[in-house]
């Protein structure tokens, strides 16, 4: 999905770009900056919007954007280029794309977590982790030495709120032990033996859930991102697309009902922990939970990510970096002469100590 998010140097008019360690725009051309001005923090603007609204297409006018659609023909990434780029490399796959001229309705973003990180930052990060894989290929680590171009994109996530009440049916456990007789090598034997008394119980929970924090993207393998967190949500600032200078932007593949569908097991999950807490006991059985959900609200946020994309023997391994706190994961390839070679010298170590084993046994 692509939108111009470039802002012209007043001075030479080339294109500035958002700069992490100095929070302001830069134009690389002329060294020009422009300070941007602070939106204020997360919890200082950020209005939340009404979820059931949202499904029943009734949010105002202002909340939409319209913008024109790139897909990746291979991981079906939509990604924002800059408006004069026609053609270039899908930052997921590095497959090429050519840019589309469709155009696609969406809700705009309403937060978005700045980088904190810059390129080299990143890459360094990157470098680090990768040179800590054991039996990956040498050309891997030559990859990460050489310093290859990142890129910066802003990832795109949903957050819901919701208060909930729930009524539960369940049973509470208590231990207790019992003396018993019991025969052991023809002997009889007493030995205290563990049992639980159920008792039945039923009460009720209430929790108000803030910013449950939903991937709205299919670009990437889910457990890459999800372990990126956490994310330091309270450094969210309202959506400007100052932000988004110099960067690419994914658009949401992940629709907000869907989105809602994990939040809500998100909850339920919670839920459930919240009610054994209160059977209390020492263990619990839960039979039954029923849970109204009032208040909900979501917001489109953009999180930063800086990600690169390695083909090796035709395969495609991507890795990720968080863009605030330098977190990796990623995809890696293995290396069959490193395995062979470990294999070997394994088998010749273990050789070695049988021996000696065996003249000292001697």
């Amino acid at each position: 999905m692509t939108q111009d998010h470039r802002f012209p140097c007043p001075q030479c008019g080339a294109d500035y770009r958002y700069a992490p360690a100095e929070g302001k725009l830069i134009c690389d051309h002329c060294g020009h900056s422009e300070a941007l001005a602070d939106p204020g923090p997360w919890a200082g603007g950020i209005r939340e919007l009404d979820f059931r609204a949202a499904i029943e297409a009734r949010l105002p006018e202002a909340e939409i954007e319209e913008t024109r659609v790139s897909s990746c023909p291979n991981c079906g990434a939509q990604v924002e280029f800059d408006g004069d780029t026609h053609a270039d490399e899908c930052p997921f796959c590095a497959t090429p794309v050519v840019t589309g001229t469709g155009t696609h309705r969406h809700i705009k973003p309403k937060g978005v977590l700045p980088f904190a990180l810059s390129e080299r930052e990143a890459q360094q990060a990157m470098a680090n982790w990768l040179g800590s894989l054991w039996f990956a290929p040498n050309g891997l680590k030559d990859y990460a030495r050489k310093g290859r171009k990142l890129d910066g994109i802003y990832v795109p996530y949903w957050t819901y709120d919701a208060d909930t009440k729930s009524r539960y049916r369940g049973e509470r456990g208590t231990i207790y032990y019992v003396t018993e007789t019991v025969m052991h090598e023809g002997k009889p034997e007493q030995r205290q033996v563990q049992k639980i008394r159920w008792t039945p119980v039923s009460g009720r929970v209430a929790r108000f859930f803030d910013d449950i924090l939903v991937l709205a993207s299919k670009s990437l393998p889910k457990k890459y991102t999800d372990a990126l967190e956490p994310w330091d949500l309270s450094e969210m600032k309202p959506y400007t697309p100052e932000f988004l200078a110099g960067f690419l932007a994914e658009g949401y593949q992940v629709e907000l009902a869907e989105g809602y569908e994990e939040a809500r097991a998100i909850m339920d999950r919670t839920i459930d922990r919240d009610v054994r807490f209160d059977i209390g006991g020492d263990r619990q059985r839960v039979h039954g939970i029923e849970t109204q959900i009032s208040g909900v609200t979501f917001k489109h946020v953009l999180l930063p990510v800086w990600m690169a994309a390695y083909k090796f023997r035709g395969k495609t391994y991507r890795f990720v970096v968080n863009g605030r706190t330098g977190r990796v994961q990623g995809e890696r390839p293995w290396s069959p002469w490193k395995i062979a070679l470990a294999v070997v010298a394994g088998a010749i170590v273990a050789g070695i100590i049988g021996y000696v084993m065996a003249q000292n046994g001697g």
